[in-house]
């Protein structure tokens, strides 16, 4: 199985996923390394990205999830998948794919990414995150403002549900 944690930049989806990772023994796979260098460049200028932009982005992790699932593997990927059809092109098997939705206000999210110095998108590109998001109402969601270790206990219980 693949899950997909997903919400705008700064939600927390590395974090809930390595943590989820390390808890479950469960390969763990950043979407923002599967970003061209053209992305992360547009990204670091301050400039949104676009359904274009993000084509060759979403199709490469389609193919990750298509292969581990074809090898019989899992996977957890951090993946904002801020669109509906988004989701719908990495939802390869809807019996073995499933997204979690790391929800959160922008005041709080703001607030996290102005602490971070280490991630190329800026606090100021969060704006355009929330104006492209659409939000799910069929996927599990979390409230962030919990603590990560109370999150990843949530996501691991998901995760161990969806198994069986």
């Amino acid at each position: 199985m693949f899950l997909i944690l997903m919400g705008v930049s700064g939600c927390g989806k590395t974090t809930i996923g390595e943590g989820v990772s390390s808890e479950l023994g469960i390969p763990f796979y950043d979407g923002d390394d599967f970003h061209p260098q053209e992305n992360i460049e547009k990204m670091a200028a301050g400039i949104p990205l676009n359904d274009v932009d993000r084509e060759a982005w979403l199709n490469k992790l389609r193919d990750l999830i298509e292969a581990g699932l074809k090898d019989g593997k899992s996977g957890i990927i951090a993946c904002s998948a801020l669109k509906q059809k988004y989701r719908n092109k990495l939802l390869v098997d809807a019996k073995c794919v499933f997204f979690v939705y790391l929800k959160g206000s922008f005041d709080l999210i703001f607030n996290r990414m102005n602490a971070r110095s280490d991630h190329y998108m800026k606090a100021d590109m969060l704006k355009s995150q929330f104006e492209a998001l659409e939000e799910p109402d069929d996927v599990f969601t979390v409230d962030i403002s919990r603590s990560p270790n109370e999150i990843i206990s949530r996501v691991c219980s998901f995760m161990k549900q969806k198994r069986t």
